[in-house]
């Protein structure tokens, strides 16, 4: 079983019983798109955000996770919502076919550069131009705990902000320099530093970013 598939097997063994509680920032969100834009979340889990946005009367919404669980979970909970399962690399929508991207928490998920740059070129392309994205993710702690597990497991990975949790999960946190790199080819709108509990109850700092498709 290779990487990926180990991770799809994780997500699908908990789609039940996680809750994910980094908090979507709506109110800054809606100020750059309106209830009648077309939104795509990527690696959309159970569609929390999704049905957060259709709650505030967004209508035009599309989800996407590798998680056929995620999934199951999501259109059981919000049959209104459109989510599909997405196993290829590619994304499944022509070019310039959305007004906003969502990418909550998925980088963490992702512990590869050059796969991390590929779900970014394959979001750019299906943004229209000037859309909006928009990235929830973790970065790197500074305690005497996550510094203990960057530098265990980056012996094992080669990259310094990746780790295994307990129960099966792989994750990175990350520099913040890294994250403008990744996304150069965005206007950068809004760059927050903030303090994230995980889906553990543990304390994370993270960021909130907006930027607009640069095309």
């Amino acid at each position: 079983m290779n990487l990926a598939e180990n991770q799809k097997e994780y997500w699908n063994s908990v789609a039940d019983e996680k809750k994910f509680t980094t908090p979507f920032q709506i109110d800054i969100f809606s100020k750059y798109l309106s209830k009648f834009s077309n939104i795509l979340d990527v690696g959309c889990g159970y569609g929390r955000v999704l049905d957060e946005l259709y709650s505030n009367s967004y209508s035009n919404l599309y989800g996407i996770d590798f998680s056929e669980k995620m999934i199951e979970r999501g259109k059981a909970l919000s049959p209104y919502l459109n989510l599909c399962v997405q196993n290829s690399t590619n994304i499944d929508f022509a070019d310039n076919s959305f007004d906003g991207v969502i990418l909550f928490a998925v980088l963490t998920c992702i512990i590869n550069d050059s796969e991390q740059e590929a779900l970014m070129n394959e979001i750019r392309r299906v943004l229209k131009p000037s859309g909006i994205i928009y990235i929830n993710d973790f970065l790197l702690n500074h305690d005497e705990r996550n510094i203990q597990r960057y530098e265990k497991f980056k012996e094992k990975y080669g990259i310094y902000g990746v780790f295994e949790l307990p129960e099966g999960a792989l994750v990175r946190h990350h520099e913040l320099n890294y994250i403008e790199d990744l996304t150069c080819n965005y206007e950068k709108l809004i760059l927050d530093e903030l303090t994230f509990t995980t889906m553990n109850g543990n304390k994370s700092k993270g960021f909130m970013y907006i930027g607009k498709n640069i095309k």
